[in-house]
C-alpha cells in the first residue's frame, strides 16, 4: 500500500560511539551487554531480519540469508537526547547543542518558574531519576502541594506531581507556561516533562500519562517536507511531542509499547501512501532508565513476537525501518541515556538485502523515506533506497 515505516525501539543502542568518552559512556552496547549479562537472548525474528548480523549478540546468530539489509547509524548531532536522535533520524544536524542542568536549575529560571505558574513552591531541583526523586520527596509533596521538579543527564525540565494533588490538567496546564514562557529561547531546555504519579507513602508509582513538551525542530523535517507535498504522515506514540506536532496529518496517542504494537498493526491496514513514525518507549522508560536488564530483555522479546504479524500484514509496495534514537544501557551504573550507535533493519517483500554497513548519520532514514515517495529534498543524509 506504499506505505514507509519508520519504527523507533527507543533506547535501544548497539555499540559506544567514537565520542562516547565526552559523555561518560565508554563500554555503552545497550544491546550487546543485555545479551552479555542474561548469557544469551533469544530474538528469532529479528535474528531472521539480520540483528545478528549488525554486531555481535549472544544468542541472536547472524544469518546468511537475512530478510532485511542491516547495518548501523552514527549521530553527529551533539547529545543523547531523544529529541535531538529523532531530528536527526527525520533529516536534520543539529549543530548546537541544549543547555543542561546537572546541579539543577539557576534561581532565577526557578523564579520566573514560581511567578508565571502561580504555584507556591517546589521540592527537588536536582538532577535525579524519576522512580527515585518520588521516593525521596513523594511524602513532603503530599503535605505541601508543591511540585516536584528534576532534570537528568538529558536536557529536560521535569515536573512532577501526585495525581490527586496535582489533577492531570492542571499539571499539563503548568508544563505548558514552563515550555512557553519559562523555558523558551535561548535557554534552549530540549523537553518540559509532565510526569504524573499515584500511590501513598513507600508505595508511589508514576502512571503512563507523562507528556512531553518539546522544541519545534530549526527547520524542515522529512515530516515537514512529505507534509508539504501533500503526503500522508502519521505519528504514533511520542513521536508528535518530539516534533512539537509540525508536519504531521495524523497523530496517534499511545502509552505502551502494547498500544503502540496495535495501533502499528492497525496503520499498516487503513493507510496507504503514508509515512507511518512509531516510537516504542517502554525499553527506555521502563527498562533502561531502571536498569532493569531482565525487563529491557522481555520487552525485545514482546516486539519479536509481534513481528510476523506485522510483516505480514504488508505489500511489496511497503517499506520498513527499524532503528532507535539513542542507547540506555540497564547493566552500567548510569541510569541515563547512552551514546550509542544506532540499529539499523531496512525490509520490504522481495526487496534486494545489503549490507548497508555504518552509516555516517541518523539522516540517512529521513533521506531514504523522502527519496521513496519521490519528493525532491534537502534533508541531511545519503538515501540508501537503491543501494
Amino acid at each position: 500500500m506504499n506505505n514507509f515505516f519508520i519504527i523507533v525501539l527507543d533506547g535501544v543502542g548497539v555499540g559506544e560511539l567514537p565520542d562516547s568518552n565526552l559523555y561518560g559512556d565508554e563500554g555503552s552496547n545497550t544491546l550487546g551487554n543485555i545479551s552479555r549479562a542474561l548469557n544469551g537472548i533469544s530474538l528469532p525474528n529479528l535474528q531472521k531480519m539480520g540483528l545478528g548480523n549488525i554486531i555481535p549478540v549472544i544468542g541472536v546468530d547472524r544469518t546468511e540469508i537475512p530478510k532485511a539489509s542491516f547495518g548501523k547509524l552514527a549521530e553527529i548531532s551533539k547529545g543523547k537526547d531523544s529529541t535531538t536522535g529523532h531530528w536527526e533520524i527525520s533529516g536534520l544536524y543539529v549543530d548546537t547543542d541544549f543547555n543542561y542542568y546537572p546541579d539543577g536549575f539557576p534561581d532565577d529560571i526557578m523564579q520566573k518558574f514560581l511567578e508565571v505558574t502561580k504555584c507556591k513552591g517546589y521540592l527537588g531541583n536536582i538532577a535525579a531519576s524519576g522512580t527515585e526523586i518520588i521516593k525521596l520527596l513523594g511524602e513532603e509533596h503530599l503535605k505541601t502541594g508543591f511540585p516536584i521538579i528534576y532534570t537528568s543527564a538529558d536536557s529536560v525540565f521535569q515536573i512532577a506531581a501526585h495525581q490527586e494533588v496535582i489533577p492531570l490538567d492542571e499539571l499539563y496546564h503548568i508544563c505548558e507556561l514552563t515550555r512557553n514562557i519559562v523555558l523558551a529561547d535561548p535557554i534552549k531546555i530540549g523537553r518540559v516533562i509532565a510526569r504524573p504519579f499515584t500511590g501513598t507513602t513507600g508505595n508511589f508509582t508514576r502512571t503512563v500519562y507523562r507528556k512531553d513538551y518539546s522544541l519545534s525542530p530549526p527547520s524542515d523535517t522529512v515530516l515537514d517536507v512529505l507534509y508539504k507535498n501533500d503526503i500522508n504522515t502519521v505519528s504514533i506514540g511520542k513521536i508528535s511531542d518530539l516534533f512539537n506536532y509540525r508536519g504531521i496529518n495524523h497523530y496517534i496517542k499511545t502509552f505502551s509499547n502494547e498500544e503502540g504494537c496495535k495501533e502499528l498493526l492497525k496503520a499498516s491496514k487503513e493507510f496507504v501512501n503514508s509515512l507511518i513514525f512509531i516510537n516504542l518507549v517502554d525499553f527506555d522508560v521502563y527498562f533502561g532508565h531502571r536498569n532493569d536488564v531482565a525487563g529491557f530483555a522481555s520487552a525485545l522479546k514482546n516486539f519479536d513476537d509481534f513481528l510476523p504479524e506485522f510483516l505480514n500484514s504488508l505489500d511489496e509496495t511497503d517499506r520498513v525501518i527499524i532503528t532507535a534514537d539513542h542507547g540506555n544501557d540497564p547493566t552500567t551504573p548510569s541510569t541515563d541515556h547512552s551514546r550509542e550507535y544506532v540499529p539499523l533493519l531496512y525490509y520490504g517483500i522481495n526487496k534486494a538485502v545489503n549490507d548497508l554497513g555504518t552509516r555516517e548519520t541518523f539522516s540517512d532514514i529521513g533521506k531514504t523515506a523522502a527519496d521513496f515517495f519521490g519528493i525532491t529534498n534537502e534533508l541531511k543524509g545519503k538515501s540508501f533506497l537503491h543501494e
